[in-house]
Order: C-alpha cells, then structure tokens, then sequence
C-alpha cells in the first residue's frame, strides 16, 4: 500500500498562465487575424503607402499595449472610476467644442503637438461605464430615479458631441449608454414611453438641431441618383464597387474604383468598399467569420463574469462592436445615411481603435481577475 504526500498547495487551483498575464487566449486571436486582415486592406485602400502604413502599424501597437496594460488592472478600479472617467470625458468635449482643432467643417480634434486625438471617441467607453456603475445590480435596485439620471448622463455627452457637428458618433454614444440601461433590464413598458419621446423629438432635431448637410445625406439615401456628381457621389460611388467585386473580387490591389480614387475616403469610412471589391463576396464572408468568432467570444466571457456589473459592461461592448459593423456596412452599401461611422478595426484612424482595444483590455480584466478559473 503507497502513502501519498499531500502537498499544501494541491487544493489551490492552478492557473494558466493567460489568466496570470490576463489575457484570454481566443479573444486575442480573433483581435490579431481581425487587425491583420484589416492591414491588408488599409495596404490596398491607402494606394500602397507606406506611410499611412507605418502609422498604422504604430496604432495597432498602441492599441494593444493599452488593450494588455488595462486588463492587468482589476474590475474594480473602473467601477470605483467610472464617474471620474465621466466627468474628464464631458471636460474634453467641452475643451473641444470651445478650442478644438477645425478638419472638414468640424470640430472634433484636440491637438497636443505629438497627439492628436477625439475625445468623443472615448465617450463610446466611458459613457457605458458610468451608466453601468449608476444602474449597479449587484448594489441596487433599477429605480425611475436613477433611470432618469442615466438619461441625463447620456444626454449631456451625446448633444456635446452632435454639437461638433458628429452626428454618427452622437448616436453611436447614446445607443451605448442605452444599451446599458436595457441590458440591465428596464421594463418594455419604459423602453415603449422612450421610444414615443424619441419620434416625437424626431421633428425638432431634424429642423433645429441638424446640419444642412446632414440633412441632405439623409435625403440622398433615396435621392443619390438625382445629384451623382455632387451630395449622391461618395454612396453611388461606393454601389459600384460593390457591386463589381461579385463573388471573388476584382483582385488584391486590382479594384478600379478603389485604385483610381473614385471611391472618397477608402481607406476610412468607406473601406468595406475596398474589401468588396477586391475580394468579392469570399472576402467579406471572411471579415464576417472572424468579427462573429470575436463576438462570440465576448458574449461567452460575458455570460461567465462574475458581477452583474461586469456581465453588463462586457455584453454592452459587445453590442455596441456589433452595431458599430452593421452601420458601417449599412452605410457604405446605401441602406442607412452616410454617418462617418469608421469598420471596426480595419478603417484607419487611431483613436478609435485605441478606445476599442481599451474595450478588449477592460474585457479581459473582468474575465480573467475572477477568482476560479472556468
């Protein structure tokens, strides 16, 4: 008969070594196959420069430091700081409208001399985050009052940034601090009063409260064939080169409408334009996989948080990455309003890929700074 030693470490449950760097293997893999399949549409769609792809490279690595940096820190730093987040996040929308930097008719830009940022991207975390610890389940109960004050939360940076002119943004921020307040579970009842305020508010944004041409991107939704070299051009532009990429695309680096700049802002906004082209229906099929492998990984982390505070964060981010994707494709192929929504992780631009990767690291840190392991 063998006696076996007991050691006294062999009730304490082993950890991989993912859950002591935390970071979750598969939600990695799936960013990294999506950041590379986007470079190599940037690679297409910015003409081969080297560059736009130097800087882009140098996004990507921001981007995942602060994605990596932010999941080391525990859940309970960003509930303790979400109202502080909040009120530095309204002060540079604030900062913004009064001194920000003018590009294209707008003013969305703080420039610092080595940064130059928007700070309206930062509202798509930082509003869920605040709403979420207003709303807390685990600590109360889903009250008209604090319902009321989470609407006055996402009022305050949604109108700041429509102010700029962003009206896509705008809608985008408070869709994420909504999100929160429904995954949260406010009752339908509620959802149906906000739903009848928000039509019968429609009137008065769009007369008083909207550009002219945001309005007039609206009305080329079902007009484009009427103005085609002028308000029409970008969206009728963009059906063609869709439409010519068919099944397996024109070839890499191939697309006519791409490659002789008829497209406008391809390697931004309008860049699913360039996937489709080039890479035909195969190709979109395959940014669509490995966005739903992503999102179903997120959605499983989700279900497997540990607080209701967390499972809301996570779900809502994972909505609001979902919605971000159907908008911006929506948008490109004619079926919502030109809204300067940029693809997820594949349109170039840096802050809204840094604020996405926090995202991810904020994820991570929920997940992975649980107790047990699952």
């Amino acid at each position: 008969m063998s006696i076996k030693i007991l050691n006294k470490n062999d009730n304490v449950p082993k950890y991989s070594i993912w859950m002591r760097m935390h970071i979750d293997p598969l939600l990695m893999l799936a960013i990294i196959l999506v950041l590379i399949y986007g470079m190599m549409i940037v690679w297409s769609a910015s003409g081969q420069n080297i560059v736009t792809m130097e800087k882009r490279i140098i996004q990507v690595i921001i981007g995942l430091a602060t994605m990596i940096i932010l999941a080391q820190l525990p859940p309970k730093i960003y509930e303790i700081t979400a109202y502080y987040l909040y009120g530095i996040c309204v002060i540079l929308l604030i900062i913004v409208d009064i001194y920000g930097q003018i590009s294209k008719g707008s003013q969305r830009w703080l420039d610092l001399g080595i940064l130059r940022f928007q700070p309206s991207e930062i509202a798509k975390i930082v509003v869920p985050l605040a709403i979420a610890k207003l709303i807390n389940r685990d600590c109360y109960q889903l009250t008209f009052i604090r319902i009321f004050i989470s609407l006055i939360f996402i009022s305050i940076p949604t109108l700041l940034i429509a102010k700029q002119p962003d009206l896509g943004t705008s809608i985008l921020v408070a869709m994420s601090g909504l999100l929160v307040l429904f995954i949260s579970g406010i009752g339908w009842k509620l959802i149906f009063i906000a739903s009848i305020f928000i039509i019968s508010f429609s009137p008065i944004f769009w007369f008083f409260l909207m550009q002219g041409y945001q309005r007039e991107r609206i009305s080329m939704l079902f007009y484009s064939h009427v103005d085609p070299l002028g308000a029409g051009y970008h969206i009728v532009q963009s059906k063609i080169a869709i439409g010519s990429g068919g099944l397996y695309g024109q070839g890499f680096l191939e697309g006519p409408q791409a490659q002789l700049n008829f497209v406008p802002e391809s390697h931004t906004d309008f860049i699913f334009t360039v996937l489709a082209e080039e890479l035909g229906l195969i190709g979109v099929l395959i940014l669509f996989i490995l966005y739903l492998l992503l999102i179903i990984r997120g959605l499983i982390l989700a279900l497997r948080a540990p607080s209701a505070f967390g499972c809301v964060i996570i779900s809502t981010l994972m909505l609001i990455l979902f919605i971000y994707i159907v908008v911006n494709v929506s948008m490109v192929s004619g079926i919502l309003p030109v809204v300067g929504v940029p693809l997820p992780m594949v349109s170039y631009g840096g802050s809204a890929l840094i604020v996405l990767m926090a995202g991810f690291g904020i994820m991570m840190s929920i997940d992975t700074h649980r107790k047990i392991p699952v």
